[in-house]
Parts: structure tokens; sequence; C-alpha cells
């Protein structure tokens, strides 16, 4: 069994206890004031594996099932055995590091609450925009472009979004895990970000 099918099997089985029991989701909810006043550093990773409904839960996983397989097989292929680890760290790194800008912002604000994989799927979809940048990725089924193109798109929306604050998306979380996503493998294989540059170029060559 994969690790991303691994991933998605107990997400769903935490996220779903969580919904009939709400001691266990405020437990592991992530809240920056908690987090501050009581040293609960857990929920910076706990956090990644609730979710709010049913649909945060769906799309969430539907993201992870559609992109983890390839990024997980790439970095077997680039690592080897370590492959599988430095997968888990691109997943549970970017469950951490997403919420890292959210705990600066709202560390004094006893009310607020977040949760949700979603700044880990970011990452694993990033990660697979850097490895694949030409593949297209639909929006709904509808709008389909390059991977390189939606990536800037989605990290333009988030940044505009995370400014207006007129939801309750958690869109620095969307941000800084894709952020992360795209950085991450580039570190441990520098060559990855000329490969990225150069699949765009020849793709912008052949519409010349």
């Amino acid at each position: 069994m994969s690790i991303t099918v691994i991933i998605i099997i107990t997400t769903a089985i935490i996220s779903i206890m969580a919904f009939r029991n709400y001691s266990l989701m405020n437990k592991w909810i992530f809240s920056p004031y908690q987090v501050k006043e009581n040293n609960e550093y857990h929920r910076f990773l706990t956090s990644g594996f609730l979710h709010a409904d049913w649909m945060h839960l769906i799309i969430n996983m539907l993201v992870l099932f559609f992109f983890g397989p390839n990024v997980e097989g790439i970095f077997k292929a680039y690592w080897g055995s370590l492959g599988i680890y430095y997968f888990i760290l691109l997943y549970l790194g970017a469950i951490v590091i997403s919420e890292i800008s959210t705990f600066k912002k709202y560390q004094d604000h006893p009310g607020y609450r977040s949760l949700g994989a979603s700044g880990a799927t970011s990452a694993v979809l990033f990660a697979s925009v850097l490895i694949y940048p030409i593949n297209k990725i639909c929006l709904w089924g509808i709008l389909c472009l390059p991977g390189f193109i939606m990536a800037i798109g989605y990290l333009y929306y988030s940044a505009q979004m995370s400014k207006k604050t007129v939801d309750n998306i958690n869109h620095d979380a969307h941000f800084y895990g894709a952020a992360f996503g795209f950085v991450y493998p580039i570190v441990l294989k520098p060559v990855l970000i000329l490969q990225f540059i150069d699949q765009i170029q020849q793709w912008i060559t052949s519409l010349i």
C-alpha cells in the first residue's frame, strides 16, 4: 500500500472520528492562542488530520489522490528507499510550515481556529507542478491550463484573499504550503529548478 493511500485512510478515519467527538476536535484543532499560552505545539501537526465537514475532507483527499501517487513515485525514483521518507516529510512538513504564518498572525486571538490538510495537499500539488510544469490542471473539470500557469494564479489568489480575510478559509496555509511544496524538492535536488525552467522554455518555443 502506498504512503499516499495510507495518509488518505488515516486522515479520513481521524476526521470522521472528530466529526463525532468534540473533545478530540478541540484538543487537536489548530489554536494559535492555545499553542502560545499552553505550549500545545502538537496542534501544528494534528490539525492537518482534521476537517470541518465531509466536503472539506473529500476535496482535500481527492487532490492528494490525484497528485500524491505521481509525486511519491518520482521521489522513489530520485532517492530510492529514502524517497518514501522524503515524501512523508514533504506532507507532514507542509502541515507545520503552512501554519507558522497563521500562528504569528493570530496568537493573541483566543477565538481563532484552523484545521485541514489544505497546506499539505497544496504542497503535494506544487511538487507535482515543479516536476511536470506543462501537464494541465483542470479547475472543476472546466478550465484546463498548464500546471505552472495554474500555480501562479493559485498563489496570487491565495495572497489576495489572505489580505481581505472575507471568508473562513485559511489562505495563508494554502500559500505557504504550496510554496514549501515547490521549494522543498529543489533543496533536495537543485537540478529540478533547471528542469522546470527548461520544460517551460520548450513549451513556449512550441507555441511560437
